[in-house]
């Protein structure tokens, strides 16, 4: 495949929900050709592809990987599939992008990343908020020393999606979801996003789950993703976590903490971090992702507007649009395809690619796995400990 020009690479889509059209939107931009889409029915595939105008509507996840113009296989289904829709891209020679979480398990994604890596194809796990822009810029501020030795880690990803009893998703159930909700549909993101800037993943974990409602009404018919459930309903105990606290311990001596809620009233899809160093701060929230603030002692603090004439060449490298012409969460899918896509062409991943390995979801599952054992037995737990 080296060589190759993004309009001669075939993409196929598992899911066709609000993130599977994000994927798509992001792919048409692209100039990625768009083999077909794979429904969770023939049914509603037929019907989502006529809606998105989508040629082709796989019966089968056998029938797509037997289409041979299709080369990159995304996977955007629920996250109890991921596991053996992956491993069949993997062994059908595809090359395959992943939302995370990646499985289910530890087990289990420790079992992809090996997959992938004998497969010598193009893996990724889609952590798209490493690609807004001023994200990027703010790894390379880590790297040059411009922060200093990282001190404090803050922030919190926060959303009102399921805040009533009457909201319902299939992340709710446990064995659709897995039995971490907040932390394993949005709480990952944070954890990767920070560990990607400063260059560290955190090492030990304190965490509480709550739980704040303990049943719901569950529709009878499907509800997609953000969207509102209609009809009658029936009830739902539910065990997974609404919101979760966490404390974190970094390899350099690092302290951290992150407050992760599906129920906030008010906050749609607010992710913020605040790093603190020995020489400057930074700060950055999803809310206003064209603006870095950055912090210093001895001078005037600064905003850095995202404008790729006044970034360095990480931020630069993810931007597309000048200055004053926002960026925002579609862009952030475009950029982290555009990186992958063009590792794709050029046969394999590049030393300078930043998008999240197979390797990076399944840190995050060992993550999940210390948040878990942390919450029920009430100590702090180190992740080296769940290793698998």
């Amino acid at each position: 495949m080296t060589g190759q020009g993004m309009n001669e690479i075939g993409a196929a889509v598992i899911g066709t929900g609000f993130i599977g059209t994000v994927h798509l939107w992001a792919l048409r931009r692209l100039g990625v050709r768009i083999a077909g889409v794979l429904g969770s029915s023939p049914g509603r595939g037929g019907e989502r592809a006529r809606a998105l105008g989508v040629d082709r509507a796989y019966n089968s996840l056998e029938e797509m990987l037997a289409d041979p113009g299709v080369q990159v296989v995304h996977v955007t289904s629920p996250n109890h599939a991921h596991y053996s829709q992956v491993k069949s891209i993997l062994a059908a020679g595809k090359h395959v992008v992943c939302e995370k979480p990646l499985s289910m398990t530890s087990g289990e994604s420790a079992e992809m990343v090996r997959l992938a890596r004998d497969s010598g194809r193009v893996a990724a796990v889609c952590y798209n908020t490493r690609f807004y822009p001023l994200n990027q810029q703010a790894r390379g501020m880590v790297q040059a020393g411009e922060l200093g030795d990282i001190r404090l880690v803050t922030g919190h990803y926060l959303q009102d999606w399921l805040a009533k009893d009457t909201d319902w998703n299939w992340r709710l159930e446990p064995e659709a979801g897995g039995v971490l909700r907040s932390v394993g549909d949005i709480g990952t993101h944070w954890i990767d996003l920070t560990s990607f800037i400063t260059g560290m993943k955190p090492v030990q974990v304190l965490a509480e789950l709550t739980t704040f409602i303990p049943e719901r009404r569950k529709p009878v018919g499907p509800v997609e993703t953000f969207s509102r459930s209609q009809g009658a309903t029936e009830p739902r105990t539910i065990t997974t976590d609404d919101s979760a606290l966490l404390l974190l311990r970094y390899p350099n001596g690092a302290k951290g903490s992150v407050a992760i809620s599906q129920v906030n009233f008010g906050r749609k899809n607010f992710s913020a971090w605040d790093i603190a160093g020995s020489a400057a701060s930074a700060a950055w929230g999803a809310e206003t992702p064209d603006h870095l603030w950055i912090g210093h002692r001895d001078g005037p603090n600064q905003i850095l507007q995202r404008d790729p004439g006044l970034m360095n060449g990480l931020g630069r490298e993810a931007a597309s649009l000048p200055g004053g012409h926002v960026e925002g969460f579609a862009d952030t899918f475009f950029a982290l395809f555009r990186q992958v896509y063009g590792d794709v062409a050029a046969g394999g991943r590049q030393p300078g690619s930043t998008y999240a390995s197979f390797e990076d979801g399944h840190y995050e599952m060992l993550f999940c796995d210390a948040v878990l054992a942390s919450a029920r037995e009430g100590r702090w737990v180190d992740v080296r400990e769940t290793t698998t």
